[in-house]
């Protein structure tokens, strides 16, 4: 019997105190471990989740990847950092602009960044809270500048395809990451409670299937502030079944098999990037 590698998925409620955030991911990355997982996916803004605060994060970069290098040594897991502010783009330039940078890191258990995915699409948008009767404005490219390469990473599991939160809405990012090889793709995420309740389970879904990879939900859960988020961290299979979901709240991970196999399985009796005929994007 062959043992399938198992990735791990979390879900966290990250405040304003980098320190206790980072407690947290230790702790997760020990449930991980103790669960046989290989891999595990943090959500989006995981080591600060507050309004103001991108700035001051973004000053401790080096020492937040440091510590996560030490974590991921200390448990053998690889790590998907799902998102954390950087003041500086990949080629070392600083940015400019009084920004930021949002960045995905892919980092090894011998402690070392194998890859870095810099968040391309950013959320500006208008949307009503919960009860339907206030709208909150979000403008994330008046902290952020946006990244403008995509990022296929190997591991020993299979290609991994780096996309972050609103990168979901955006079938041609997925299905780029398909086509430079991407066998599974990670989606660290904030959502706001009103847009995860109407579409976080659908792009998860969609994502999977228009790529035929199982894709990686890690979510931000509850009160952040005055910002709630959804939650609901999950693991779609190839097919574009949630395999694995978090139903209740607060943190915690979730956990499901990769079966490599079954994925090309999938693409070889239904071959969609084959049978694609419109040339809509200049990538395909």
């Amino acid at each position: 019997m062959i043992n399938l590698p198992i990735f791990a998925v979390a879900q966290m409620n990250s405040q304003d105190s980098i320190n206790q955030n980072l407690g947290d991911v230790s702790v997760l990355m020990m449930q991980a471990r103790e669960k046989g997982a290989c891999l595990l996916v943090l959500p989006e803004n995981f080591a600060c989740f507050a309004a103001g605060q991108q700035a001051n994060t973004a000053a401790r970069f080096d020492d937040i990847v440091q510590q996560l290098q030490q974590m991921a040594a200390k448990y053998g897991l690889w790590l998907v950092a799902g998102s954390i502010p950087c003041p500086y783009r990949p080629n070392g330039q600083p940015v400019t602009g009084g920004r930021v940078r949002s960045a995905s890191l892919l980092i090894s258990p011998d402690a070392k960044t194998v890859a870095r995915y810099d968040k391309i699409h950013l959320f500006d948008a208008q949307v009503s809270d919960n009860t339907g009767t206030n709208t909150n404005s979000y403008q994330e490219s008046v902290t952020f500048e946006p990244g403008d390469e995509v990022v296929v990473a190997s591991t020993p599991f299979g290609q991994l395809g780096m996309m972050v939160c609103y990168d979901l809405r955006f079938p041609e990012l997925a299905l780029l990451l398909r086509k430079k090889g991407a066998d599974f793709l990670t989606a660290p995420s904030a959502f706001t409670y009103t847009t995860g309740q109407m579409h976080w389970q659908l792009l998860l879904r969609a994502r999977a299937a228009d790529t035929q990879c199982y894709v990686l939900g890690a979510a931000q859960q509850g009160m952040h502030g005055e910002r709630q988020t959804w939650g609901h961290s999950a693991i779609t299979n190839a097919a574009g079944d949630i395999v694995a979901e978090r139903n209740s709240e607060g943190i915690g991970i979730i956990t499901a098999e990769f079966d490599r196999n079954a994925v090309q399985q999938r693409r070889d009796s239904m071959p969609l990037i084959q049978h694609r005929r419109l040339g809509l994007l200049k990538d395909f």
